[in-house]
């Protein structure tokens, strides 16, 4: 088992035109960072631990019902709250249509059941592998290099 937690603290760089790294202005989505991170690791589940149980449709009202098992394809069209579960269900959407692995939402205190698939919301893979809808890249770009033929090496 391995365990990765990405978001806060870090400094977003890019690399410019001559192969430098740069300090950059951005807002990095932690959830998406980790998804991500998932992705290039080859993960084989990709779990988001939160303070509540599950994702829930029609969250804080009386209809308020918890979403325990799930097809990227159908939870991605539920219209969860930015602010909110939206950016989990985001990353755990894109994380399943991409690899075609699962991805879980749920309690820090529910993850060895998050984990075995029975607790929070298990986000599955579809057979069907449509286009993504959430514009995130399927490869990751190599960093530019420095042509040696130009830098005099």
């Amino acid at each position: 088992t391995i365990v990765i937690c990405t978001g806060g603290g870090g400094i977003p760089t890019m690399y410019d035109g001559n192969g430098k790294l740069r300090g950059v202005e951005v807002v990095v989505d932690k959830d998406l960072a980790s998804a991500l991170l998932a992705r290039e690791l080859e993960a084989d589940l990709y779990v988001m631990a939160t303070d509540v149980d599950a994702v829930y449709r029609d969250f804080g009202t009386p209809n308020a019902a918890p979403i325990r098992e799930t097809s990227y394809q159908d939870l991605k069209a539920g219209g969860f709250p930015a602010g909110s579960m939206g950016p989990k269900v985001v990353a755990a959407c894109w994380f399943a249509e991409v690899t075609g692995k699962r991805a879980a939402i749920g309690a820090l205190d529910d993850i060895e059941r998050i984990v075995a698939g029975t607790a929070g919301t298990q986000v599955l893979p579809c057979e069907s592998n449509p286009t993504s809808v959430f514009q995130l890249p399927t490869t990751l770009p190599d960093p530019p290099g420095v042509d040696p033929r130009e830098s005099g090496v």
